[in-house]
């Protein structure tokens, strides 16, 4: 289909995919963020986009709705996933994707429909060391780091999962409330000791394998889900020893399992949903610049 898209969500986090081969102009910085746009254009958090890979199946290339690519996207891969299965581009249960945050091996769980409605991908390592996000303070590793943000003195663990994250932790039986949010998640994206910024998680402990945690994107902001981030959040509590694994990781938008093993690799396990397919109107492309 010319200028088509293919939408889905994974708990609320959004994405368009749309193939590059299949479109009648170039996904500039400007086209993607007049796209993602909510009043103006489609509106979504982000745009997919599969290109050709030497050492994977796929691979995927995922832009945030302020026109910046992200390195990886939990939620982004398993749209990603639902995406290739639903549109005939794999008949396969397994299969690798390679993104610029590693490449991951993905297992679609179809329902009794045949839909891949449930995905579990393996996301890799976290790393917490300064030079994997990267961030410039001078320490081994990125845990319980205190630094100012928008006039307020806070305690982040900084992780790396193929993207960077920044967790603020609160103990368990206090909360976070949006205009923290609000407050901190741009404060913090774009601190200076990000150089490349980073993605924001608020966190709190809920149980002995619980964690409730407040999402703000890079280029995205405020966000209902991230898989990602999800990983970020669970990996840093569990390496802090304030939850085990596996975790559950509960978002606005809905709840992710993550299993953090002994030497920290990641596997995610979540639903997707497919909403529309569909092609941009001529006249909205006319009016792409």
């Amino acid at each position: 289909m010319k200028n088509g898209f293919f939408r889905g969500h994974g708990l609320g986090n959004d994405y368009l995919v749309m193939d590059p081969k299949e479109l009648s102009f170039t996904l500039t910085p400007a086209v993607i963020e007049a796209i993602c746009n909510r009043h103006w254009g489609l509106g979504s958090d982000g745009i997919l986009t599969p290109v050709s890979s030497k050492t994977a199946d796929f691979g995927l290339r995922i832009f945030n709705p302020d026109g910046s690519e992200a390195e990886k996207s939990g939620n982004g891969l398993r749209i990603f996933a639902r995406y290739l299965h639903a549109t005939g581009r794999t008949k396969k249960r397994r299969f690798t994707v390679e993104t610029k945050g590693g490449l991951v091996t993905v297992d679609l769980h179809l329902d009794r429909r045949g839909d891949a409605s449930t995905v579990t991908v393996e996301m890799g390592q976290a790393v917490f060391a300064p030079s994997a996000l990267p961030c410039t303070l001078p320490v081994a590793e990125l845990l319980q780091q205190a630094i100012e943000a928008a006039g307020r003195s806070v305690v982040f663990t900084g992780v790396s999962v193929g993207n960077p994250h920044c967790v603020v932790f609160k103990q368990s039986g206090e909360s976070w409330s949006r205009e923290d949010l609000l407050t901190l998640g741009p404060a913090l994206e774009h601190h200076s000791i990000f150089p490349k910024r980073t993605n924001v998680q608020l966190a709190v402990p809920t149980g002995a394998k619980e964690l409730s945690i407040l999402i703000w994107e890079r280029g995205a902001g405020e966000t209902q889900a991230s898989g990602s981030s999800s990983c970020a959040a669970a990996s840093a509590a569990v390496k802090l020893g304030l939850v085990t694994s596996p975790v559950a990781v509960k978002m606005p938008g809905g709840t992710l399992t993550i299993e953090v093993a002994s030497d920290f690799s990641l596997t995610m396990k979540g639903p997707v949903a497919e909403v529309a397919r569909g092609s941009l109107s001529p006249s909205f492309v006319r009016g792409l610049r």
